[in-house]
Protein backbone atom coordinates (compact mmCIF):
# COMPACT_ATOMS: atom_id res chain seq x y z
CA UNK A 1 0.00 0.00 0.00
CA UNK A 2 3.04 2.34 0.67
CA UNK A 3 4.04 1.92 -3.24
CA UNK A 4 0.86 3.34 -3.84
CA UNK A 5 0.58 6.14 -1.86
CA UNK A 6 4.10 7.30 -2.45
CA UNK A 7 2.90 7.02 -6.50
CA UNK A 8 0.14 9.17 -5.86
CA UNK A 9 2.74 11.47 -4.21
CA UNK A 10 5.21 11.18 -7.08
CA UNK A 11 2.06 11.71 -9.55
CA UNK A 12 1.03 15.53 -7.56
CA UNK A 13 4.35 16.47 -7.99
CA UNK A 14 5.23 15.50 -11.24
CA UNK A 15 1.41 16.70 -12.20
CA UNK A 16 0.07 13.79 -14.16
CA UNK A 17 0.09 10.22 -14.18
CA UNK A 18 2.68 7.95 -14.28
CA UNK A 19 2.14 5.18 -16.52
CA UNK A 20 4.68 2.88 -15.06
CA UNK A 21 6.64 1.56 -11.93
CA UNK A 22 10.32 0.77 -12.48
CA UNK A 23 11.69 -1.34 -9.69
CA UNK A 24 15.69 -1.85 -9.88
CA UNK A 25 18.52 -3.33 -7.64
CA UNK A 26 17.93 -6.56 -5.25
CA UNK A 27 14.60 -5.79 -5.12
CA UNK A 28 13.46 -7.18 -8.73
CA UNK A 29 14.63 -10.93 -7.09
CA UNK A 30 11.56 -10.63 -5.14
CA UNK A 31 9.09 -11.68 -7.76
CA UNK A 32 6.50 -11.52 -4.72
CA UNK A 33 7.08 -7.91 -4.27
CA UNK A 34 7.18 -7.17 -7.92
CA UNK A 35 3.72 -8.35 -8.42
CA UNK A 36 1.91 -6.74 -5.33
CA UNK A 37 3.38 -3.23 -6.53
CA UNK A 38 1.76 -3.99 -9.60
CA UNK A 39 -1.25 -4.97 -8.16
CA UNK A 40 -1.57 -2.52 -5.69
CA UNK A 41 -0.64 0.40 -7.66
CA UNK A 42 -3.15 -0.60 -10.24
CA UNK A 43 0.04 -0.23 -12.88
CA UNK A 44 2.27 -2.36 -15.08
CA UNK A 45 5.53 -2.96 -13.08
CA UNK A 46 9.08 -3.47 -14.82
CA UNK A 47 11.90 -4.85 -13.19
CA UNK A 48 15.52 -4.41 -13.42
CA UNK A 49 18.34 -4.39 -13.91
CA UNK A 50 19.50 -5.98 -10.72
CA UNK A 51 22.58 -4.19 -10.61
CA UNK A 52 21.33 -0.15 -11.49
CA UNK A 53 23.50 1.53 -8.73
CA UNK A 54 26.79 0.51 -10.81
CA UNK A 55 24.86 0.57 -13.88
CA UNK A 56 23.96 3.58 -13.68
CA UNK A 57 27.56 5.00 -12.51
CA UNK A 58 28.98 3.81 -15.17
CA UNK A 59 26.88 4.90 -17.56
CA UNK A 60 26.52 8.35 -16.04
CA UNK A 61 30.92 7.88 -16.67
CA UNK A 62 30.06 6.97 -20.14
CA UNK A 63 28.39 10.18 -21.01
CA UNK A 64 30.94 12.55 -19.23
CA UNK A 65 33.61 11.51 -21.12
CA UNK A 66 31.51 11.66 -24.33
CA UNK A 67 31.81 7.25 -24.83
CA UNK A 68 27.64 8.06 -24.86
CA UNK A 69 26.41 11.44 -26.49
CA UNK A 70 23.51 11.99 -23.91
CA UNK A 71 21.12 10.22 -20.77
CA UNK A 72 18.79 9.42 -23.10
CA UNK A 73 21.13 7.61 -24.92
CA UNK A 74 22.57 5.85 -21.98
CA UNK A 75 18.85 4.67 -21.32
CA UNK A 76 18.75 3.39 -24.14
CA UNK A 77 22.19 1.56 -24.08
CA UNK A 78 20.94 0.31 -20.83
CA UNK A 79 17.50 -1.04 -22.17
CA UNK A 80 18.95 -3.14 -24.84
CA UNK A 81 21.75 -4.51 -22.02
CA UNK A 82 19.76 -5.97 -19.43
CA UNK A 83 16.61 -8.63 -19.88
CA UNK A 84 13.43 -7.00 -17.23
CA UNK A 85 10.18 -9.04 -15.95
CA UNK A 86 7.33 -7.36 -16.15
CA UNK A 87 4.46 -7.37 -14.17
CA UNK A 88 0.74 -6.63 -15.21
CA UNK A 89 -1.81 -5.60 -12.31
CA UNK A 90 -4.42 -8.30 -11.14
CA UNK A 91 -7.43 -7.89 -9.21
CA UNK A 92 -7.92 -4.15 -8.88
CA UNK A 93 -11.40 -4.24 -6.97
CA UNK A 94 -10.15 -6.14 -4.13
CA UNK A 95 -6.24 -3.74 -4.31
CA UNK A 96 -8.08 -0.49 -4.64
CA UNK A 97 -10.84 -1.96 -1.49
CA UNK A 98 -7.75 -2.57 0.69
CA UNK A 99 -6.17 0.78 -0.34
CA UNK A 100 -9.11 2.11 0.90
CA UNK A 101 -9.01 0.19 3.87
CA UNK A 102 -4.95 1.42 4.37
CA UNK A 103 -5.90 5.15 3.80
CA UNK A 104 -8.45 4.89 6.70
CA UNK A 105 -5.84 3.88 9.05
CA UNK A 106 -3.36 6.67 7.59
Amino acid sequence: MKFRHVLGMCEELAGGRIETVHIVGGGTRNRQLCQAAADACGRPVVAGPIEATATGNLMMQAVATGEVASIAEAREVIRRSFEVENYEPRDADAWDEAYQRFLGIL
